[in-house]
């Protein structure tokens, strides 16, 4: 029997088809079917057409779903590498009117600010433990304090993150993260924090979540939200909490716009920050001049790589910077490395087989926090 054969949607087929048989196949398997590298998205109901949509770069946007004959099933095999995790919706048409819809015979759901959409996962991949409430890991605290900001021109809330051992008689590094509410909301940043912090992966740390106002406008190569972040909340955590306040202690960590914000703002202040954490960071650019393709909101960050990409500036000593192979900007951050390795700044490289989302940079904070404040765990066995 080939291996095609052996396909759980290949035995129904080739069984006695009815609503019956659909009924028991589907009490049988979770949705979407992982089998080795295969996996089987299903539908089921009455369509014209269904399609799975997803963001793969390299695989059309829209795949169609076959229906089986004789059944209100329909299906679609993917093969997917091992360890992917892969954001996903079906398109239902019945006659002219269609609507994306969450996979009904999925559980799996993946939340963000824009909506959500349901996940398969791939052979190989599993949602580390790491990310999950630990009983045993001792909480920090959040606490939320407000910078007034002359260079924003408004109040700035800021949530603070202060490690379970916290004491006012020591210095801690501090690490300042862009979209701060919707890492801990979306990327379980609090936990992982706690986790990370109790297994003694990652030294202790302060945290300053960043709550951005208009986000497109503030993290894209903005002057006014760098002098707020270098000249205005530095200052201010400083007066309040025991930083170490030197360049070697501090980071600027942020996910696709947000990786352009700490870029941008280590950019203006070469001297400040000793590391940066850039998660998919959406530097669109252009080597020749045509449309970018990014819309009007893209055109000052694609201004702002275009400058770097011509006059690399060491910005910081150390960059961690990932992607998701999956993600339309995976070349543009492959294309970075290089640039700023010229700079002449050491540079950690990490791609993952996932898209743009929160659960990918969630995924992806062990190892970038453990390299760029090791705990304990990591400077001994590391």
């Amino acid at each position: 029997m080939s291996a095609a054969r052996k396909l759980a949607i290949n035995r129904l087929r080739a069984g006695q088809l009815d609503n019956g048989a659909v009924d028991r196949f589907l009490e049988r398997h979770e949705v979407p079917i992982v089998e080795g590298a295969k996996c089987t998205f299903l539908h089921r109901g009455d369509a014209d057409e269904v399609h799975l949509v997803q963001r793969i770069v390299g695989l059309p946007e829209r795949i169609p779903l076959r229906r089986l004959h004789g059944t209100d099933l329909w299906y679609l095999v993917l093969e997917l590498p091992t360890g992917s995790r892969i954001n996903y919706q079906l398109e239902v048409r019945r006659g002219e009117h269609s609507e994306r819809i969450n996979d009904p015979l999925n559980r799996h759901v993946s939340y963000s600010p824009v909506g959500s959409s349901s996940v398969c996962f791939a052979q190989g991949y599993t949602t580390p433990e790491w990310t999950m409430p630990d009983p045993d890991a001792r909480p920090g605290e959040l606490v939320d304090t407000v910078v007034p900001s002359r260079a924003l021109r408004r109040d700035a809330r800021v949530t603070m993150y202060l490690p379970a051992r916290f004491r006012r008689t020591r210095a801690y590094p501090l690490l300042v993260v862009h979209d701060g509410g919707d890492f801990l909301q979306y990327a379980a940043a609090k936990a992982v924090l706690d986790n990370l912090i109790h297994r003694l992966d990652v030294a202790e740390v302060v945290v300053a979540f960043l709550h951005p106002h208009d986000r497109l406008v503030e993290y894209a190569n903005s002057a006014a939200h760098a002098r707020f972040v270098t000249s205005e909340l530095l200052a201010a955590l400083e007066a309040e909490f025991p930083l170490a306040g030197n360049r070697s202690g501090r980071c600027l960590l942020g996910s696709s716009f947000g990786a352009v914000a700490s870029l941008a703002t280590a950019f203006r202040s070469p001297e400040t920050y000793g590391a940066l954490a850039l998660m998919s960071g959406s530097f669109v650019f252009t080597d020749i001049p045509t449309d970018h393709g990014g819309g009007p909101v893209f055109d000052p960050v694609v201004k702002f790589v275009n400058r770097y990409r011509e006059r690399p500036r060491r910005v910081a000593d150390r960059l961690h910077v990932s992607c998701g192979v999956y993600e339309p900007l995976i070349t543009a951050n492959r294309s970075m490395v290089p640039t700023f390795e010229a700079a002449g700044m050491t540079v950690r490289y990490v791609e993952t087989r996932d898209g743009h989302n929160w659960e990918n940079w969630r995924d992806t904070l062990r190892d970038t926090l453990s390299w760029i404040y090791p705990g304990p765990q990591k400077l001994i066995y590391e």
